[in-house]
């Protein structure tokens, strides 16, 4: 991992990326809700969507002793 400091172009592509999904989610919160619990419920957001993505990715695992791949139509 390179331990050098970050350049500001590189803090302003994170940045470009970042804000628009925290927006999204910060957008849902109930009114009153601090940063610190948007910033939570937004790792929680993203673990799914990365689930989900694996999902559509492989299809539906099969249960029990019958795994074999299921096909993406």
């Amino acid at each position: 991992m390179n331990k050098d400091p970050l350049s500001p172009e590189e803090v302003q592509a994170a940045s470009d990326r970042f804000f628009p999904l925290f927006d999204i989610i910060f957008r849902n919160m109930p009114e009153g809700s601090k940063t610190e619990d948007c910033l939570k419920v937004m790792e929680s957001v993203c673990s799914l969507a990365h689930k989900m993505r694996l999902e559509e990715e492989e299809g539906v695992a099969p249960f029990g002793f019958n795994k074999k791949p299921v096909d993406k139509k």
